[in-house]
């Protein structure tokens, strides 16, 4: 018997178009109304972060333990490695290259002694403290379970691996524990279901504070630099991730259809990581192994940001261009190399993208920091832009990864995005 379909205003991704909508209305007419539902949009945030934790630990655990073995989990830990490094690099290149053709900081003259670079100190202050000696400690936390109560990724994914690798080690007197951590997973993600039904207020709430606190207003100065940046976003998307989604027999289009409530999402606050368990379930739908979701996507939130490498060499050259600034060819690849290095070693770090532009600056004073100034006032509209290619981009390395170790279920893909 067929399944009687819900009605459309029932439907997740519809409740929260129509979110979003009263949001950004109710920002532009009443902003100072609109700053105080900041509160819902940060409720609904912590709520999905305080359950990413134990999603990242269940599911990795079992992922890796339900490997035949540590071989396996070897291959497959190897060849996201390299798909993550070659994918960062394509990415830096193309914001790069982007940023040459279309040229938006041409003709901006911008006079750096008349900027307020007071904003900056916070970003410069975390900057200082990106290296990579930081960065490798930061995977190791003080205890098992402060990984879990600082939030921190890396650290949780640090746990997840031993923990996963241990209960494989141990073989058949681990059952107990595998059976138990599987049962959590399922209560957590039953949690996951249960919030995600405040979506659509969640979005409304972060929406309408940005546009109350920011103006729609705010973005009109830099209007060529932002609508550059999302045309490469959906270039990227369309070209790049286009053709390795032709290579398992995915249409990119109907993939992006198929996670259309996770976009809406993100559009609507802002942020990747609160879709992270939707997307796990839906990797796996797709035909996904769930030893390979497992460990790809939550790395790859950390090693996989490809929207934020856009951003990071398109954004410096764009300050370059509207300070008068011209680059020379091995200043440029000088940037991508610093480039490469900062976008892994500010991973995990709260405000990532941007603490990330300002540590490249540092690194390479040829682009002045206070430059940053020019783009802090929208770097709110653009990053939400960059979190929805993180969140495609993730789940398309986790697919071609299981095609790349022969465990992609192709034809299970063509059924599900079908009878979607």
């Amino acid at each position: 018997m067929n399944k009687t379909k819900k009605p459309f205003y029932q439907e997740l991704y519809f409740q929260v178009i129509v979110g979003i909508a009263a949001g950004v209305l109710l920002g532009w007419v009443a902003p100072e109304w609109a700053v105080k539902f900041k509160p819902l949009g940060d409720a609904f945030i912590r709520l999905i972060s305080m359950i990413i934790g134990p999603i990242i630990f269940c599911t990795m655990v079992t992922g890796i333990a339900g490997m035949k073995d540590m071989q396996e989990l070897g291959k497959v830990g190897s060849k996201a490695l390299i798909y993550f490094f070659v994918m960062s690099l394509i990415a830096l290149i193309g914001g790069l290259l982007w940023g040459h053709i279309i040229q938006p900081g041409a003709g901006f003259n911008a006079d750096l002694s008349t900027l307020d670079t007071d904003k900056l100190s916070q970003y410069a202050e975390t900057a200082k403290n990106v290296n990579l000696t930081d960065f490798a400690m930061s995977i190791i936390p003080k205890t098992f379970f402060s990984a879990f109560s600082d939030g921190n990724i890396l650290a949780i994914l640090m746990v997840s691996i031993l923990f996963g690798a241990a209960l494989s080690a141990i073989g058949d007197k681990g059952k107990p524990v595998f059976t138990l951590i599987e049962s959590a997973s399922k209560v957590i993600f039953k949690m996951v279901h249960f919030i995600s039904k405040l979506s659509a207020i969640g979005a409304f709430g972060a929406i309408t504070y940005t546009i109350g606190a920011f103006g729609i207003e705010s973005v009109i100065p830099l209007a060529k630099m932002i609508l550059g940046f999302y045309a490469l976003l959906i270039v990227f998307v369309v070209v790049i991730y286009g053709l390795l989604a032709r290579m398992f027999g995915m249409n990119i289009f109907a993939y992006l259809g198929f996670i259309k409530e996770e976009l809406l999402i993100i559009l609507g606050t802002g942020s990747s990581s609160v879709v992270l368990p939707h997307l796990m379930q839906k990797l796996e739908r797709l035909g996904c192994p769930h030893s390979i979701v497992g460990l790809v996507v939550p790395s790859g939130y950390s090693f996989n940001l490809n929207g934020t490498n856009l951003y990071m060499t398109f954004a410096i050259l764009f300050i370059a261009q509207a300070t008068n600034i011209d680059l020379s060819l091995s200043q440029q690849l000088i940037l991508l190399l610093v480039a490469m290095l900062t976008s892994k070693g500010a991973a995990g770090v709260t405000g990532a993208a941007f603490v990330m532009l300002v540590s490249t600056l540092t690194v390479l004073p040829v682009v002045p920091v206070a430059g940053m100034m020019l783009i802090l006032g929208i770097h709110r509209f653009v990053g939400t832009g960059l979190a929805i290619v993180n969140l495609i981009g993730n789940g398309i390395a986790a697919l071609f990864i299981a095609k790349w170790n022969g465990q992609l279920d192709q034809a299970q893909i063509r059924e599900t995005l079908q009878n979607r």
